[in-house]
C-alpha cells in the first residue's frame, strides 16, 4: 500500500511498552498516534504482564484506534521491567528510525515528521523535542517542561556524551533516534532507565537535534516512573538511585568504548564519597558535584527536608 501511495519517507517504528495501563489515557495516546502527519509508520506494542488489566482489552483497544498503518502487540510472559521491555523492542522494531512511546501521554500530529526533518537538517543520530504537561483529566498544566521543571537543560550538537552520561535531558517519550544506533545500544543497563542509557550513546555515537517546541503533552500522575530525585528521600536511597546506577553506566561503557580517565575518576569519588576528588572532577558535572559535597555537610533530617522541597 505505501508504494501505491508514493511514499518515499523511511519506515519509522513506534515502539511502546505498556503495564496496567488507564485505557482511557491508553486510547488518547493511541488515537494521536493514528492521527500522526508522517506516512510510513509501524507501531509495535509489548505488554509487561499486566496483572489486573486484561491482555484482551489492550489488543481491543490498539484494534480500534490504529486504522492507518499496520501494528502488532505481545505480552510478556513474566514482568521484566520497563528496560528489558524497551531492549526487546528495540531489537524487534524494522524500521530506519524508533520512536519511543509511553502509554499515557499525547503527541501532537506532526510530532514525528517534525522530529524526522530535524534529524534530517542537522544530519544527527537522534532528535527530541519539548514537552507540554497534563494531568490526570488532560488538562494542560505547563507549556513547557521548563516551567516546572527551571534547572532543566537541554543539550543538542556534537561531543555530548560525557555531559549526557552525569544527567538526562531527553525523555524517551521526546525521542526519535536511529535504529541501527538504538540496536547497538543494546543491551541496556538495569539500573539506569532506558532513554537515559539511549541518550548516552546517540551522544557518544554523533550530533544530536533539539527542537524548541512542545510536540507532545506530557502526563504527570502519581505513578509516573521517573520525576525529579525519583525515589530519593535520605542519603541512602540517592545512593542508590543517583551514585550507584554511575559505576554501571560506567563499566557498561568501558566494555565498549574508551572511557576518558579523569571521568573514571570522577564517578570513583563519588562512589566513594570523597569530597576532595568530588571536587577535582567538578567540571564534568558541576551541580552534582557541589550538591553531593554538600550533602556530606548536612545532617541527615536537615537532608530529608532539603530533598522533600526540591521534589514539590
Amino acid at each position: 500500500m505505501n508504494e501505491c501511495m508514493g511514499i518515499d519517507k523511511p519506515l519509522i517504528t513506534i515502539v511502546m511498552a505498556v503495564y496496567e495501563p488507564n485505557m482511557q489515557w491508553l486510547k488518547e495516546q493511541l488515537l494521536s498516534l493514528e492521527a500522526q502527519t508522517y506516512p510510513n509508520l509501524e507501531l509495535i506494542i509489548r505488554d509487561d504482564c499486566s496483572p489486573t488489566v486484561p491482555f484482551e482489552q489492550i489488543c481491543e483497544c490498539a484494534a480500534t484506534c490504529i486504522r492507518s498503518f499496520p501494528y502488532e502487540i505481545s505480552r510478556n510472559e513474566r514482568n521484566v521491567g520497563s528496560n528489558q521491555t524497551f531492549e526487546w523492542l528495540t531489537q524487534q522494531a524494522r524500521g530506519e528510525y524508533i520512536a519511543y512511546c509511553d502509554q499515557d501521554d499525547v503527541w501532537l500530529s506532526e510530532k514525528i515528521e517534525t522530529l524526522y526533518q530535524a534529524v534530517l537538517s542537522q544530519n544527527a543520530v537522534m532528535s527530541y523535542c519539548d514537552m507540554a504537561v497534563i494531568d490526570a483529566k488532560s488538562d494542560v498544566i505547563a507549556t513547557s517542561l521548563r516551567q516546572i521543571r527551571p534547572r532543566l537543560e537541554y543539550l543538542t550538537g556534537s561531543a555530548l556524551m560525557k555531559s549526557y552520561f552525569f544527567r538526562n535531558c531527553t525523555a524517551g517519550c521526546s525521542m526519535l533516534m536511529r535504529a541501527d544506533i538504538a540496536k547497538q545500544a543494546v543491551p541496556f543497563p538495569k539500573q539506569t532507565v532506558a532513554d537515559h542509557w539511549l541518550a548516552i550513546w546517540a551522544a557518544y555515537s554523533g550530533s544530536i537535534a533539539f527542537v524548541d517546541k512542545a510536540m507532545l503533552k506530557y502526563r504527570q500522575h502519581s505513578r509516573n516512573q521517573t520525576g525529579i530525585l525519583s525515589g530519593v528521600t535520605d542519603k541512602e536511597s540517592y545512593c542508590v538511585k543517583r551514585i550507584l546506577p554511575l559505576k554501571e553506566r560506567l563499566n557498561m561503557l568501558k566494555e565498549r568504548i574508551d572511557v576518558q580517565q579523569d571521568l573514571q575518576d570522577f564517578v570513583q569519588a563519588r562512589i566513594e564519597n570523597r569530597v576532595l576528588g568530588i571536587w577535582k572532577g567538578r567540571k564534568f558535572s558541576p551541580k552534582e558535584a557541589g550538591f553531593e559535597i554538600i550533602m556530606n555537610l548536612l545532617p541527615e533530617k536537615l537532608f530529608q527536608a532539603i530533598i522533600s522541597r526540591i521534589r514539590k
